[in-house]
């Protein structure tokens, strides 16, 4: 899992021509939480995607700009375009996710 710190690191995910999972989440969150310790689970049986982790707090504009109101949340993108989201309250769990990203190969 890459683990951006800064803005100034968000720019090649961005542009990158492989699909990047963006995994919004924050520190304070009990459920991500619960769900960081199936995070490299999730990685090794989704090796088709690049995972990055963006703590909501620090990337707040970000945040705001994608419509992530509810963490954790994840977005899909290719070339900087959407492909899919998965953005909502709700707890999410490793099920979920992988037929999220089963969905949208």
């Amino acid at each position: 899992m890459i683990v951006l710190k800064k803005q100034e690191e968000l720019a090649s995910y961005l542009a990158s021509k492989e699909r990047v999972v963006f995994l919004f989440t924050a520190d304070w969150c009990p459920d991500c939480q619960v769900l960081y310790p199936v995070l490299p689970d999730l990685e090794a049986e989704n090796p088709d995607f690049t995972f990055v982790q963006l703590n909501r707090d620090v990337f707040l504009d970000l945040a705001k700009a994608w419509d992530i109101f509810g963490i954790p949340s994840l977005v899909v993108r290719e070339q900087d375009q959407e492909v899919a989201r998965l953005v909502n309250k709700n707890r999410k769990t490793k099920a979920e996710i992988n037929q999220f990203l089963a969905s949208i190969r």
